[in-house]
């Protein structure tokens, strides 16, 4: 069992509010160390067989050492890479933790998790699923990002493609989504403004 195997001696914290209980506080202890992809990958194949990973690796993107919290993200991410059905009955928590996500490199997983998850070409099951869901909130923390002049590109580019996905949700994403990119653009580097064009020609179309 994977999360038996102690690769750190590092003492963790444990959080009242948070179920940090004895199996996820043991996968912490493997992820406090840096993780090449190599690593994340021999993990991700050694969770797919736990049947709690993906509820523990959700938990513990909320850890308090923000290291933790992101490899936990990113290894969540390549679980969902590598069977997204496996884990459907986590979609829901995904989605209600999204909004709250404060690190910034473990929302971007997140980001990614749910750009792959309301793709068109997902699975209908999973489809089915999130198109019963309320991204309501979702959608509220991707504009906000736009918003934000602080926050950073990376953020900015998947909250767009997410709130793409997402457009048929709520009549006015569209429109609201065209205007804020091309203010975006206006001022924005490179990046954004390549990844701009991109998304408003998708919306054009």
């Amino acid at each position: 069992m994977v999360y038996g195997y102690t690769v750190s001696f590092y003492k963790l914290a444990i959080v009242n509010d948070i179920d940090f209980n004895l199996a996820r506080q043991k996968l912490a202890e493997q992820i406090n160390q840096t993780l090449g992809k190599n690593k994340v990958l021999q993990l991700t194949s050694a969770l797919l067989a736990e049947t709690t990973a993906g509820a523990d690796l959700l938990a513990l993107t909320f850890y308090p050492k923000k290291e933790i919290a992101f490899r936990a993200a990113w290894i969540l991410e390549n679980l969902f890479w590598a069977d997204p059905l496996k884990f459907i009955d986590d979609i829901d928590d995904l989605v209600a933790k999204l909004p709250l996500v404060k690190n910034e490199s473990s929302l971007r997983h997140y980001f990614k998790i749910l750009i792959q998850l309301t793709d068109k070409r997902i699975d209908k099951q999973i489809a089915q699923k999130i198109s019963a869901m309320d991204m309501e909130p979702v959608i509220s923390r991707c504009f906000d990002l736009l918003i934000d002049e602080s926050s950073p590109i990376a953020l900015k580019v998947f909250a767009m493609e997410l709130l793409f996905n997402l457009r048929h949700r709520e009549d006015w994403i569209t429109e609201t989504l065209i205007g804020q990119i091309q203010l975006l653009m206006e001022d924005g580097g490179p990046a954004i403004r390549a990844r701009g064009r991109m998304v408003l020609r998708k919306l054009m179309r």
